[in-house]
């Protein structure tokens, strides 16, 4: 068997949405899971919509979530050069071009904006285009040679015949034959020289030694004309592999609107990369049982391709973020304090000790800003409402609160070790002399020290970090609200 490669070739066009890095995940993961090689070809053809910087967020996304190429611009593997605007200047396209149009399966267009303007247009996904009605392939050979020599601008296009049909298989999807009427006589080198998007692949996968294609099923439509440059040159077609669309909740199509679109802006929101990979991974794509955490090791060990979905992929990010919390929860505790500190600078005054901190939100969150909500009240006690000294539970009202916090405060005001243990035992001991349970005791001490419903630790883990002076200074102010 031939060695399956991969290729992803993003369009350096901005940030790295969703859907393309689950293109470059999978093509990745086809790859490594036959042993195979995966390549980075940056299709910068549409020079109109490259953006400065965009190379580097693929570069940088690719190496933060662990899809290490074989072969790309900074790694030759005898295939290059690996961005489209230097192939360009071997002049790769313009050959393959010339060669279609020998074989009659291509021919030059010298019609100017005005003539196109005038050609009839059809609602084709939404955009309105235009069809080409073939007018320059009826131009004689002396016709077009005396326009080249002119100097006279042109496009190559595309000669797909009116009759028949064109069949090409999907791996998802099988056969699908579409009728050749329906198809444009698409450009294939543009007046600039470069050529179209559609081109490019076809003869770079194949110059590439590409064996499998992986990408949105939106292209479904473009799929016979690749096909029928395939035929057209006898070259052997790849294995198309056409994804499901990706949808917000609503089942609409992902977008940049949505908030987290891209890598980056999960990255932003506090999600760190292989939370992100192991929910791409499965958006379109299952196990043969129902586990849902992988390592990038473990995909690769279980990928198989044709457990691809056609139906459409819920980006769903309530489980995101249950994902996440289950990769912070098992996550090395010294790379968790580096990530956490930032989000803990921000909200805990000095003197407090932070790693104590992390350690009580560690399996507490499901993404980093959730630890502001849960530290926050270490800095400054916040305004609460005193409903939440009621606990059914635990059988405190506000009035049996109020009385267990003026009881309790001058052994508070007593302690000299205010350590956890040493406070836990000093409040287990108050307890059981007034014939308490702890919970009766506990509960309003921390909602005192506090102010907050939920807090990451205990009420004697709080008191700890806060010191002597300012948890007493809580405690009578507790007091005060309950109108002691």
């Amino acid at each position: 068997m031939e060695k399956i490669r991969t290729r992803y070739a993003p369009s350096p066009t901005g940030k790295m949405h969703v859907g393309n890095l689950r293109t470059a995940l999978y093509e990745f993961l086809i790859a490594k899971h036959a042993g195979g090689d995966f390549m980075l070809r940056i299709e910068d053809t549409d020079q109109e919509r490259f953006v400065e910087g965009a190379i580097d967020i693929i570069n940088r996304t690719l190496e933060q979530t662990g899809l290490t190429h074989d072969e790309g611009p900074d790694k030759d593997g005898g295939f290059g050069p690996y961005v489209q605007s230097e192939r360009v200047k071997t002049g790769i396209y313009m050959k393959y071009a010339k060669e279609l149009i020998d074989k009659g399966e291509a021919y030059y267009c010298f019609c100017d904006k005005e003539r196109l303007a005038t050609l009839k247009t059809e609602v084709v996904e939404g955009k309105e285009i235009s069809i080409y009605d073939k007018h320059c392939l009826s131009l004689s050979k002396e016709e077009v040679e005396a326009n080249l020599a002119a100097g006279k601008p042109y496009v190559v296009r595309q000669n797909i015949p009116n009759e028949g049909s064109t069949t090409f298989r999907d791996e998802l999807y099988g056969d699908i034959t579409v009728e050749n009427a329906e198809l444009d006589d698409m450009i294939l080198i543009k007046s600039d020289g470069f050529p179209t998007y559609n081109f490019a692949n076809v003869v770079d996968d194949h110059t590439m030694n590409i064996t499998h294609v992986v990408r949105g099923n939106e292209y479904i439509s473009s799929s016979p004309k690749y096909q029928r440059l395939y035929d057209a040159f006898g070259w052997e077609s790849p294995v198309y592999i056409h994804l499901p669309l990706i949808t917000d909740e609503d089942h609409k199509k992902l977008s940049k609107r949505s908030g987290h679109s891209s890598f980056e802006d999960l990255i932003d929101q506090g999600f760190i990369s292989e939370a992100i990979v192991n929910f791409i991974a499965l958006l379109g794509w299952s196990p043969e049982d129902n586990r849902e955490i992988f390592s990038l090791e473990e995909l690769i060990k279980e990928f198989d391709y044709h457990r691809i979905s056609k139906s459409p992929a819920v980006f769903d990010i309530v489980k995101l973020k249950w994902m996440n919390g289950e990769y912070l929860k098992a996550m090395d505790f010294d790379r968790f304090y580096k990530m956490a500190e930032p989000y803990l600078e921000k909200f805990i005054k000095d003197g407090l000790d932070k790693k104590k901190i992390a350690a009580m939100v560690k399996t507490r969150i499901e993404i980093f800003p959730d630890i502001e909500g849960l530290v926050d009240f270490f800095n400054e006690l916040p305004e609460y409402d005193t409903e939440m000294y009621v606990h059914k539970k635990m059988k405190t009202t506000k009035e049996s609160s109020l009385e267990v916090l003026k009881e309790l405060l001058p052994a508070l005001e007593a302690q000299e070790d205010y350590s956890n243990d040493a406070l836990y035992t000093m409040l287990q001991n108050f307890a059981a002399e007034h014939e308490y349970k702890n919970g009766y005791v506990l509960w309003p001490l921390r909602t005192a020290v506090s102010g907050k419903q939920m807090t990451p630790a205990g009420a004697t883990e709080i008191c700890e970090l806060l010191g002597k002076e300012e948890s007493l200074k809580r405690v009578r102010k507790g007091i005060e609200l309950l109108g002691g």
